[in-house]
């Protein structure tokens, strides 16, 4: 086990709730890194969750002005700083939607001194038709620290095709190669000699002197790492092998790092998710094995995955239950994690804190955020839509379950629908209804879950399988909540 970071804080949490309040709880600079790409819409959370159509309204429709949202997330910056560390770095990913206004704010809480570098992301290839103006296909990512004393570990890209074919044009032994000057960039009178390498020629230093020591040029010597000039006056260089590169440094342009498309592995749906490589370059460049990292606007967890893999400590928040549910989905599937409360204090596991794990608590919560609970908690995988459903609300892939190579290698023929009624008691219409949708989907099995059922809507059940030998389970909340099920689900 890593040892642990902090003793004031704990690692490995998830915390349901808004991060205003949450934040409030952890100690000042307990951070390392803080990575936030916070939504528009201050209060999200339930309705645009999975609902891309939503995401793509009018930014004006979703906030009611830029200072709202500013009034919104200044003071959980605010926050934000307190708890950062003072060797710690800042992320805010945002769009062209109020970036200029971001940065004004965040100038005022770290101070001008700690903005680094605005880094664009291009998030998306060119739309195909943009009006009266240019696309906007680029996210800011505004790189603050809180002093100059901050974790860096410079990342680098591999070297274009074309830097390749242009720049290392030297060959030995099947291994391309480049030249760099040996003149030192400034004055240093102690490195002013004359060499004589092992070509017998002797060459006189720049008038700045070489860039290394009598001492250093005499191993690249031995090494044959020199490259000694065809002219006479010309300059000796080093060799620079292009398999021993690390490649090009990183910008603040990133272009090589692809967003999350349709057809991306990694995809879960969710309207927002950025791409894990993008999260991993942040996570890397900034914070140390071990180092905490805190996503508090944390959605489906990728900085969360991302710091994980890379053997950080990280802490999640996140205002919305089925955000808070999926990310922990995403951990079990994704890293060795489980989440376990036993496994958890031995540092082998996670918790999820603050969920409203109440029959009262569920009640209150909006429709289609309680479906998305009832389907997540169940292991399956909800709609994308809230509406046009047709009588589904989620689906559940048992473990069995494999490609159809008659259709497409990717598609996944056996499943078991999930119909969800957040209801005192579900009637018989209801499971009328759910009939109708198994008949038409073909399919054997399915779930339905609701507060309570009525005895109509047990006796439907009993006859629907009796009729036609498909299979409804009636689940009620209770029992997901007191994790009475397994029987229900074999």
């Amino acid at each position: 086990m890593p040892p642990r970071p902090s003793a004031f804080v704990d690692t490995r949490v998830i915390y349901c709730g808004d991060c205003l309040d949450q934040l409030r709880k952890l100690q000042d600079g307990c951070v390392d890194l803080i990575y936030i790409d916070p939504p528009f819409n201050s209060n999200r959370n339930y309705e645009v969750f999975w609902g891309e159509t939503k995401e793509k309204r009018a930014f004006e429709d979703r906030h009611a002005s830029t200072e709202a949202y500013i009034d919104f997330m200044r003071p959980r910056c605010v926050e934000l700083s307190r708890v950062l560390k003072n060797t710690g770095s800042f992320y805010y990913h945002c769009d062209w939607h109020a970036s200029h206004y971001v940065k004004v704010m965040l100038d005022q809480i770290f101070g001008a001194g700690g903005f680094r570098s605005e880094i664009i992301w291009q998030r998306t290839s060119s739309h195909g038709n943009v009006g009266k103006s240019f696309g906007n296909t680029t996210d800011s990512i505004l790189f603050y620290t809180a002093s100059d004393e901050y974790a860096w570990n410079q990342a680098f890209i591999p070297y274009s095709e074309k830097h390749v074919e242009t720049k290392f044009t030297g060959v030995e032994s099947g291994r391309p190669f480049t030249t760099s000057d040996l003149r030192n960039p400034g004055v240093r009178p102690n490195l002013h000699y004359p060499f004589t390498a092992s070509n017998g020629v002797t060459y006189q230093p720049h008038p700045n002197g070489w860039a290394v020591s009598k001492e250093v040029m005499e191993r690249y010597d031995r090494e044959s790492r020199l490259y000694f000039p065809k002219r006479s006056n010309g300059r000796l260089r080093l060799k620079r092998y292009l398999d021993e590169t690390k490649g090009e440094k990183v910008q603040n342009l990133w272009i090589d790092i692809a967003p999350i498309n349709s057809q991306a592995a990694e995809r879960l749906g969710y309207p927002t998710q950025k791409p894990i490589a993008l999260l991993e370059r942040i996570v890397q460049a900034s914070s140390n094995e071990n180092d905490i990292v805190l996503d508090a606007f944390c959605g489906c967890g990728t900085a969360l995955v991302a710091a994980e893999k890379l053997k950080r400590q990280w802490i999640g928040i996140d205002i919305s239950p089925t955000a808070c549910r999926v990310m922990a989905k995403r951990l079990k599937d994704e890293t060795t994690l489980r989440e376990d409360e036993k496994l958890w204090k031995v540092g082998r596991g996670f918790v999820v804190r603050d969920l409203p794990w109440s029959v009262e608590k569920l009640r209150k919560i909006p429709p289609f955020e309680f479906e998305n609970w009832a389907v997540i908690a169940l292991g399956g995988i909800p709609n994308k839509a809230q509406v046009g459903d047709m009588g589904i609300d989620g689906k559940i892939f048992p473990v069995s379950a494999k490609p159809d190579a008659a259709k497409t290698p990717l598609f996944m023929d056996e499943w078991y629908p999930v119909q969800v009624k957040q209801k005192d008691k579900a009637g018989r219409p209801d499971i009328d209804a759910f009939e109708a949708a198994m008949m038409r989907e073909d399919r054997k099995k399915g779930f339905f879950v609701s507060f309570e059922f009525s005895s109509d809507a047990m006796t439907e059940c009993d006859r629907f399988f009796r009729k036609e030998h498909r299979v409804i389970i009636p689940l009620t909340v209770k029992e997901i909540l007191e994790e009475q099920i397994a029987r229900k689900l074999a």
